[in-house]
């Protein structure tokens, strides 16, 4: 996992006022990782409110108030593409951040109490680029996923364009690298307001670049 990487889920997170805790401050050798090692990031929703209902598997912003503690698995295999059933029964690394070993490490970032409040429901989200956008592809892809254990997935694009709605280029983001990017892009015009497409003249004017 790179840097830039992590820093798109913390600022994703963050944005959405999310208490963000990296694990760990070195990067995993060949060799197999210990529990605490596995983990990327663990988050915390200090607004979320008792009795809320699960967030769907798809999670997006709207989706995220119903987050309350959650281990975050980020895979950034960009080159690879969206993950198929196919990447899913090969790359069983995937899947070491839902060991109870490594669930019970992450436990530890929290408060004795908040699994008491929330019933030890601490939610296994999974970063990654994609899944295919094909059946029967998808559903088999979301249905390995489910029984392996991850609860929520979330999309690299899905952050990114919700990061780019966010960001406003009348602020300096001077203490976060991956915002101040994404606002020098935007003063550049290099990259568009996701709802900027919607209008008619703008999507035909892009469609012709």
């Amino acid at each position: 996992m790179s840097a830039i990487d992590e820093g798109i889920v913390r600022e994703y997170f963050e944005q959405a006022g999310f208490f963000v805790r990296q694990a760990r401050k070195y990067a995993l050798t060949a060799r197999k990782g210990a529990a605490d090692e596995v983990i990327d990031l663990v988050v915390y929703n200090p607004t979320w409110q008792r009795g809320a209902r699960k967030p769907d598997f798809f999670l997006f912003a709207n989706e995220l108030p119903f987050v309350h503690r959650a281990v975050v698995s980020i895979k950034g295999w960009h080159a690879a593409g969206r993950f198929t059933p196919s990447t899913l029964r090969n790359q069983p690394e995937i899947f070491r951040f839902l060991e109870q070993s490594v669930l019970k490490e992450a436990s530890r970032f929290f408060p004795a109490d908040v699994e008491a409040i929330d019933g030890g429901g601490l939610l296994k989200i999974l970063v990654l680029p994609g899944l295919p956008t094909a059946e029967p592809f998808r559903s088999q892809a979301v249905a390995m996923l489910k029984e392996k254990g991850v609860d929520a997935v979330i999309s690299f694009r899905t952050m990114l364009l919700d990061l780019i709605d966010k960001v406003e280029l009348n602020r300096n983001y001077g203490k976060s690298d991956t915002l101040q990017l994404i606002r020098v892009l935007k003063n550049y015009d290099l990259l568009q307001d996701p709802q900027l497409d919607l209008l008619p003249e703008r999507a035909a004017r892009r469609s012709k670049e």
